[in-house]
C-alpha cells in the first residue's frame, strides 16, 4: 500500500477511534450522572455505549499498528483473544437490540404499565443476561476454534482475527466448527432477529393506528433511533456473515472477499461512532443536556 495513503488511512481511522471513545463515553457519563436520562431507554443505550467501546478498542489499536508498520505480526493468543472480544461484543449486540425493541415495544404498545413492567431490577437484569449470553455464546465459539491445527503459512488476509480468515488458514477439518457456529447462530442471530421483527410490526399497527398526524409522529420517533441503528447492525452483518460467496469463480470471489472487509470495516470501525451520533442527533433530551454539560464541564476545568 502507498506509504502516503497508509498515514491519510492511519491519521482518519485515529481520529474516528478519538471520536468514538469520546462520544460513547460522554453517553455514559450522562447517562450515570444526569437524572433525568436515568429510564430505561437510557440504560440501554449506555450498555450499547460500553460494547461499542469494547468494540472498537479490540479491533482499531491493532489496525493502526499495522497501518504504520504496512502489514504486523500478531501472536496467536492475542488473535484468539481479539476474536473473542469482538464476537463477545457482537453477539451481545443481537441480545441487547433486542431487548431495546421490546421496551419499545413495551413503551408504545402498553404505555400506562411501562414503568411497572420495566423496573429498574428488570432492567439491570436484562442487560447483565445480554453480557452473560455474549460471553457464554463467544466461549464456546472460541473453544470450537481452539481445537483447530493451524500448521501452514498463517498469514490472515484481513485487519483482524474474524472466523472466516482463521478457518481459511485452518489445515484442519472445520465442519464441526462450521455446524456450531451454524446452530449458536440459532440463539445468537435468527431468533433476536425474528422477535425485533415481530415487535415491529406491533409497533407499526399501534402507531398507524393513531388517528392524530401529531401523535404518529411523536410515537415513531421514540423509536426511530433504534430501528436506525438495528437496519445497519444487521445489514453488515448478515452481509459478512450469511450472504453465500461458495461457488463463485475465483474473480468474483476475490471481489466479494475485497467488499466483505470494506463492510467489516464499517461496523466494527464506523458503526461505533454512529451509533451515539444517531441517539444523540435525533433525541430532544440528549441535545438539551449535551451542550450544557460541556459547558459546564469546560467552566470547571477552568476553573
Amino acid at each position: 500500500m502507498n506509504q502516503c495513503l497508509r498515514f491519510f488511512l492511519f491519521g482518519l481511522f485515529l481520529l474516528v477511534y478519538s471520536v468514538t471513545i469520546c462520544g460513547n463515553l460522554l453517553i455514559i457519563t450522562l447517562v450515570s450522572t444526569i437524572k433525568n436520562l436515568h429510564t430505561p431507554m437510557y440504560f440501554f443505550i449506555s450498555q450499547l455505549s460500553i460494547s461499542d467501546i469494547l468494540l472498537t478498542t479490540t479491533i482499531v489499536p491493532n489496525l493502526l499498528h499495522i497501518l504504520l508498520n504496512n502489514g504486523g505480526t500478531i501472536t496467536f493468543t492475542n488473535c484468539i483473544s481479539q476474536f473473542y472480544f469482538f464476537c463477545t461484543s457482537e453477539v451481545f449486540e443481537c441480545f441487547l437490540l433486542t431487548v431495546m425493541s421490546y421496551d419499545r415495544y413495551v413503551a408504545i404498545c402498553n404505555p400506562l404499565h411501562y414503568y411497572s413492567i420495566m423496573t429498574n431490577a428488570w432492567c439491570m437484569k436484562l442487560g447483565i443476561t445480554c453480557w452473560l449470553l455474549g460471553f457464554s455464546a463467544t466461549f464456546i465459539d472460541t473453544q470450537m476454534t481452539l481445537k483447530l491445527q493451524f500448521c501452514g503459512p498463517n498469514i490472515i488476509d484481513h485487519f483482524f482475527c474474524d472466523l472466516v480468515p482463521l478457518l481459511e488458514i485452518a489445515c484442519s477439518d472445520t465442519y464441526t466448527v462450521h455446524l456450531g457456529v451454524s446452530l449458536l447462530g440459532i440463539p445468537a442471530v435468527i431468533l433476536p432477529t425474528i422477535i425485533i421483527i415481530m415487535s415491529y410490526v406491533k409497533i407499526i399497527s399501534v402507531i398507524l393506528s393513531i388517528s392524530s398526524i401529531t401523535g404518529r409522529q411523536k410515537a415513531f420517533s421514540t423509536c426511530s433511533s433504534h430501528l436506525i441503528v438495528v437496519s445497519i447492525f444487521y445489514c453488515t452483518l448478515f452481509s459478512v456473515y450469511v450472504v453465500p460467496t461458495k461457488g463463485q469463480s475465483s474473480t468474483i470471489s476475490g471481489q466479494t472477499w475485497l467488499l466483505n472487509k470494506i463492510v467489516s470495516l464499517l461496523y466494527t470501525v464506523f458503526t461505533p461512532l454512529i451509533n451515539p451520533i444517531i441517539y444523540s442527533l435525533r433525541n430532544k433530551d440528549i441535545k438539551k443536556i449535551v451542550l450544557p454539560y460541556i459547558l459546564m464541564t469546560y467552566h470547571q476545568m477552568n476553573i
